[in-house]
């Protein structure tokens, strides 16, 4: 991998996991607007429920959803920056809701893991569509601000010593 394309990529990854920060505060603040039927565990712990070893602690469940979510946020933010569509935001946001798509209406479901979210309750899917556009509007403007930074505050070179006059 050539060097460009491993810091783009490294620099999606980082984007992903600050814009899964935003999406975990979104999800957080709008899952007490649900109805208390709806307040089942959301997907993320649903996915480590269905996938791993159900032996461990409460804990450990928590710290393998954590980790799971930040996992898959920064691997998706890698494939972003690396397909580097054009528009900004509003790209970002449409890359999260193709995101959200591409796993719960399909590898999901097809891996047996989760039901379809056609077959959830509507306001569940209403929740996570807009934890997924916050998720992609910030992992847009996330990168872009890491991309400006790499260029103008970590760039090397030569530099005066303060104390040289």
């Amino acid at each position: 991998m050539s060097a460009p394309r491993l810091d783009t990529t490294l620099l999606g990854a980082i984007a992903g996991v600050m814009a899964t920060v935003a999406m975990t505060a979104a999800m957080r603040r709008m899952r007490p607007l649900l109805p208390e039927e709806d307040r089942y565990p959301l997907p993320p712990r649903e996915i480590v429920d269905r996938t791993t070893d159900r032996t461990e602690d409460e804990q450990a469940r928590r710290r393998q959803t954590l980790l799971a979510h930040f996992a898959f946020g920064a691997a998706s933010g890698a494939v972003f920056a690396l397909l580097r569509p054009r528009g900004g935001l509003a790209a970002g946001a449409g890359y999260g809701v193709a995101v959200w798509a591409a796993s719960y209406l399909g590898w999901i479901p097809a891996a047996r893991i989760l039901k379809p979210a056609t077959r959830h309750p509507w306001r569940r899917n209403l929740l996570m569509i807009a934890a997924h556009l916050v998720w992609g509007a910030s992992l847009a403007k996330g990168l872009e601000d890491l991309d400006r930074a790499e260029g103008e505050l970590f760039e090397g070179g030569p530099r005066p010593h303060p104390d040289r006059g």
